[in-house]
C-alpha cells in the first residue's frame, strides 16, 4: 500500500499527463520543474521508485491516499497567469490650491490627448517635475503608474516576473505591463539613475508593444498609454558631482523621447503664490513671510548660478519651511530645521542671509553687498601678495 498526499498526487498527475508512461527519467522530471509545471518531487527521485540509473517507476493507480481521488483538483500545467495584480484606482488626487507653472500646460495637453508621445522632463531637484505630471493626470482624470528608478531596477522590476502566491508559482505583471494594459500614463521617475538594464523598454518607447519572453505573450498598449520620464540631468551624467549616482543613458534610449522639457524654478510671483497657499493651508497666512522666503531663495539661486555656493533652496524646500512654520509656530526655527541638512557653514550663511532679507534688504542690495565684499577680499589678497614680494626683495 502506498500513501501519497495531495501535493504528491498533483505532481504525479502532471507527470502522467505529459509523458503518458509508467516510468520517467530524471531529465524529464527536471524539465517539468524548470518549466515550473511542478515543484521538485524529491519523494519520487528516491531508491523506493528507482528501476534503473536515472529512471523511476511511477506509482500505479492501485494505491491508497490521504486524499481521495474525488478530492484531487485538476492541476494547471502552467504557472497561473495573473492578468492584473493592481486593482486600486490609480488616478492621482488633485492638490488643493495647486499652482501651475513652467511646462505644465504642455504636459497636460499631451496627457489629455491620450496619444502615445514619450516625454523627457529635466531640471534641478525640487522644481515640480513629478508634481506637474501627477497633477496633469489628476486634472484630466487619467490613470498614472509611477516607478521610482534606481541603479538596481531591471527587467523583472519593470515588466514583471514569477512570484509565489498561496503556495503556487504565478506570473505577476510589472508596472510597465500594467500601464500598457490599462492605457495609463507610466511615470519613470529619476530615469537618469538607471543602468543599461532599462534598455528592455526600447520597444515600449516605440509604442508598438512588447514581447514578454518569460510567459510567451505579446502585450499591445491600450489607447492612452504613454511614457513620461523625469531626471535631474539630460541623461549625460553629472559633471559637477551635484547629482551623485546619475548615469549616462544610452543614446538610442534617449532618442526615443520626441520632446524634452527643461523645467526651471517658477518666477518669484508664482513661487510666492505657492508658498502663500501652503502657509494658508498650514493655518499661518503671512504674505510678508512668503515674500521674504521667495526673495531669500532668489538670492541663493543667483549666487549658486554664479558659482558662489554649492547648495540651493528649491521650491520644495520653501514649501517644507512653510509647513514647518505651521507646526512649530516660529519662523526662524522653521528655517533652521529645514536647512539643517546642509553643512554648518552653508546653514549659517543661509540663516544670516534670511535675517538680512527679513530686515528689509532687497535682492539687488544683498547681491551688491556680496559683490563689494568679494572685491574687497580680492584687494586684500592682492595687497598681501605685494607685501610678500617686498619682503622677499628686502631679504
Amino acid at each position: 500500500m502506498i500513501d501519497l498526499n495531495k501535493k504528491q498526487l498533483q505532481q504525479l498527475e502532471v507527470i502522467q499527463s505529459v509523458y503518458k508512461s509508467d516510468t520517467v527519467t530524471r531529465a524529464q522530471i527536471n524539465d517539468l520543474v524548470k518549466k515550473k509545471k511542478i515543484s521538485n518531487p524529491s519523494w519520487l527521485k528516491s531508491s523506493k521508485y528507482k528501476v534503473d540509473r536515472g529512471v523511476y517507476k511511477l506509482p500505479s493507480n492501485n494505491f491508497t491516499s490521504t486524499v481521495t481521488q474525488v478530492d484531487v483538483p485538476k492541476t494547471n500545467t502552467e504557472a497561473a497567469y495573473v492578468v492584473s495584480s493592481l486593482t486600486d484606482n490609480v488616478v492621482p488626487s488633485l492638490i488643493p490650491n495647486f499652482v501651475n507653472f513652467g511646462n505644465y500646460t504642455d504636459i497636460k495637453n499631451i496627457v489629455k490627448s491620450k496619444k502615445f508621445y514619450p516625454v523627457f522632463i529635466t531640471g534641478l531637484s525640487g522644481n515640480g517635475k513629478t508634481l506637474a505630471v501627477t497633477q496633469a493626470c489628476a486634472e484630466t482624470k487619467r490613470e498614472m503608474i509611477r516607478v521610482n528608478i534606481t541603479i538596481e531596477t531591471d527587467e523583472d522590476d519593470l515588466l514583471g516576473g514569477y512570484r509565489l502566491k498561496d503556495g503556487q508559482t504565478v506570473w505577476q505583471d510589472g508596472p510597465v505591463i500594467e500601464a500598457m494594459k490599462r492605457g495609463a500614463v507610466l511615470l519613470l521617475d529619476e530615469i537618469d539613475l538607471a543602468s543599461n538594464k532599462v534598455m528592455c523598454l526600447q520597444p515600449i518607447l516605440e509604442g508598438s508593444g512588447v514581447y514578454v519572453k518569460k510567459i510567451n505573450r505579446f502585450v499591445k498598449p491600450k489607447l492612452g498609454f504613454n511614457v513620461i520620464a523625469t531626471a535631474n540631468t539630460k541623461g549625460q551624467g553629472s559633471d559637477d558631482g551635484k547629482f551623485i549616482g546619475t548615469n549616462v543613458l544610452n543614446e538610442a534610449f534617449l532618442e526615443r523621447f520626441p520632446v524634452t522639457f527643461e523645467q526651471e524654478y517658477p518666477s518669484a510671483k508664482v513661487e510666492e503664490q505657492i508658498v502663500s497657499n501652503t502657509l494658508k493651508s498650514a493655518g499661518k497666512s503671512d504674505s510678508k513671510f512668503a515674500t521674504n522666503l521667495v526673495t531669500w531663495a532668489d538670492v541663493i539661486r543667483k549666487t549658486y548660478k554664479d558659482g558662489g555656493i554649492d547648495e540651493i533652496i528649491s521650491t520644495r524646500r520653501l514649501v517644507h519651511i512653510a509647513e514647518a512654520y505651521g507646526i512649530f509656530k516660529n519662523k526662524m526655527k522653521a528655517i533652521q530645521v529645514c536647512t539643517n541638512r546642509f553643512d554648518d557653514d552653508t546653514k549659517n550663511s543661509f540663516t544670516e542671509l534670511y535675517s538680512k532679507v527679513d530686515a528689509g534688504a532687497s535682492v539687488e542690495q544683498i547681491l551688491e553687498e556680496k559683490k563689494q565684499q568679494e572685491l574687497s577680499s580680492l584687494e586684500t589678497d592682492s595687497n598681501d601678495t605685494e607685501e610678500d614680494k617686498d619682503e622677499d626683495i628686502q631679504v
